[in-house]
């Protein structure tokens, strides 16, 4: 938008700036025109004046010697001024070229040559037959100088009419294209603005909707539209705004659902632990001290095993709503992580048979030499590990591979990933693994991935998870070198 507003500037002053320098120029050269004109009107003017004069010289010429003669005052006077405008003729045209200069040297010459013999009409003294023959003479020459003369203004008149016409026609030529101009530079400008108000006026309604629509409480609501330029950025850093609202949200839904599961753990635990060890311990004592038969004794232990549940149970729930705060040491992964080993492979072992194994699974180690060791708690990392590869464990039906990798991330964040081959997970069951209380084992409580995540958590980690259904399934963990708890950098 920035480059589309700097653009359009640009445009702006650029065709005002020509605009103005076109108007300056228009008007200079209806200036010039109009200069022009009254030039050619003077010009025209001159030679009808001249034409004029001519015809009162010839007019006392033939006046001469008739009771209506001049005195040789009035005469001379009136062959001064038609020499006068003769000669302003002949200046008015110094810059003509060669052809036209020649022209108006030989219609000179005819000036002078008529004045000349004007003058010997008046001074020479000779019988009335040589003053006749004179004055014929010199009237037949002013005759032809008036001829040339009219000959001359038909000429140019018709040339400076072209000439004047052509004037006014650009002259109006440019009178249509400075209103043009006067008109079209504030259309041009509005439309300009209306381009730009629409771009932006429909972009900040676009944001304003959706806007309003996380109001309302739809967070699943996001921008689908393409926006011009920044709007589009704005628009992506809303996306993210309500998908981040949203994932809190669910996090805030979460923390609730973990305090209502807290208080309810502590009651539990509060209420059922102390009557539960009761009841485990006269179950045991009178199982001990009757003589019970096979089927008898069978069923008290299944009582037992259904208590040991119940403790087992509720020590999940506490384990989930209030974990121990983290008792950090340094750790080194690798070794952690084969003890952990070590620890799921006796569930492999046939309880009836140790030499054979339920299933065959080979775990591939595929350890990073570069991986430091981090600071977090041993036993919380532990029980992570165990409770992941024991999932893997039951994923895998009966032959398969579980892999274990580690590498070392930037920022001093180091990942560990435990995939196996076993039969994945549908994409509905991937997005509520880590919900308390979801499971699809049959005999399974739905803490075991909540306690992984709630402890990962605590270490400030991160733990997701990708799956294909028949393929496997990977689990992502990221734990950084280094923890702060309460403050202080461990």
């Amino acid at each position: 938008m920035k480059k589309k507003v700097f653009i359009a500037l640009l445009i702006l002053v650029f065709c005002f700036s020509g605009g103005g320098m076109y108007i300056a120029r228009s008007i200079e050269e209806v200036i010039t025109n109009l200069e022009n004109v009254i030039t050619l009107h003077q010009v025209e003017f001159l030679r009808k004046d001249l034409q004029n004069k001519i015809k009162v010289v010839q007019t006392d010429l033939l006046l001469k010697d008739s009771p209506h003669a001049l005195h040789i005052d009035p005469f001379i006077a009136h062959v001064e001024e038609m020499e006068k405008a003769s000669h302003v003729c002949s200046n008015c045209h110094d810059d003509d070229d060669d052809e036209v200069r020649q022209r108006l040297d030989h219609f000179q010459q005819k000036i002078d040559s008529y004045v000349k013999m004007l003058s010997r009409v008046y001074t020479i003294r000779a019988n009335a037959e040589r003053l006749t023959e004179e004055r014929n003479a010199a009237f037949s020459l002013g005759e032809e100088t008036l001829a040339e003369v009219e000959k001359i203004v038909i000429t140019s008149s018709e040339k400076i009419s072209k000439r004047i016409t052509r004037a006014r026609n650009s002259i109006a030529e440019t009178e249509h294209l400075l209103f043009f101009l006067i008109t079209a530079g504030p259309l041009l400008l509005i439309l300009i603005a209306y381009f730009f108000l629409k771009q932006f006026t429909s972009s900040v309604d676009a944001l304003l909707d959706a806007t309003r629509k996380i109001q309302q409480g739809n967070l699943r609501y996001r921008v689908q539209e393409e926006l011009p330029d920044e709007f589009q950025v704005l628009a992506s850093a809303f996306n993210d705004m309500a998908s981040s609202l949203k994932d809190q949200c669910m996090r805030m839904q979460q923390t609730e659902r973990l305090a209502v599961v807290g208080e309810l753990a502590a009651g539990l635990a509060h209420e059922v632990k102390n009557p539960l060890a009761g009841i485990k311990v006269s179950i045991e004592v009178l199982a001990n001290e009757l003589t019970l038969e096979q089927e008898d004794r069978e069923v008290f232990l299944r009582i037992i095993n259904e208590i040991y549940r119940i403790e087992t149970l509720l020590k999940s729930l506490l384990s989930y709503a209030r974990p121990p705060e983290p008792e950090t040491v340094l750790l080194d992964l690798h070794q952690l992580l084969d003890t952990t080993i070590k620890s799921a492979s006796y569930s492999l072992i046939n309880p009836t048979n140790t030499a054979k194994m339920i299933k065959e699974i080979e775990i591939v180690k595929d350890f990073s030499p570069e991986l430091p060791p981090i600071i977090a708690d041993h036993a919380q990392i532990q029980q992570v590990f165990l409770n992941l590869m024991l999932n893997a464990i039951d994923a895998i039906p009966t032959k398969g591979t579980i892999t274990i990798t580690t590498r070392k991330e930037s920022n001093h964040i180091v990942q560990i990933c435990i995939t196996d081959t076993g039969k994945g997970m549908s994409p509905e069951n991937m997005n509520k693994i880590f919900n308390p209380f979801f499971t699809t084992k049959p005999k399974g409580t739905g803490l075991g991935l909540a306690i992984c995540k709630r402890l990962i958590e605590l270490h400030h980690g991160t733990i997701h998870v990708s799956s294909t259904p028949g393929e496997g399934t990977t689990f992502y963990i990221t734990i950084p070198e280094k923890q702060q708890i309460q403050g202080i950098t461990q």
